[in-house]
């Protein structure tokens, strides 16, 4: 035996989604304005260059990570923290055999 459902789309929130009438939630923190005006365009580059050249071993990127993650913080596009509660604490001392690691 089949059962049919139907599902009211008004129930769910209209056709475009969205909560209608229900209040705004801000957003949760890690979550940043885009770059729209290409302010770390350079950084970005080149952290993602380096990406692509070490065989997407983030480990090896990491004090690009840093350094985009500054710029975001020096052009108020993301909320200013202090490096170690990022993950940065320790940057300085590479963390792979071999890695060469730069301080920023």
């Amino acid at each position: 035996m089949m059962a049919i459902v139907c599902v009211n789309v008004s129930l769910q929130g209209g056709s475009f989604g969205g909560n209608r009438g229900l209040r705004p939630v801000p957003p949760e923190k890690g979550v940043f304005p885009l770059d729209h005006m290409h302010l770390c365009d350079l950084e970005k580059k080149e952290y993602l260059n380096c990406l692509k050249t070490s065989g997407h071993q983030s480990e090896k990127c990491r004090h690009l990570s840093k350094k985009y993650l500054q710029c975001r913080m020096e052009k108020n596009l993301m909320a200013k923290q202090d490096m170690a509660e990022l993950g940065f604490g320790n940057l300085s001392q590479p963390s792979l055999p071999g890695d060469k690691l730069e301080q920023v």
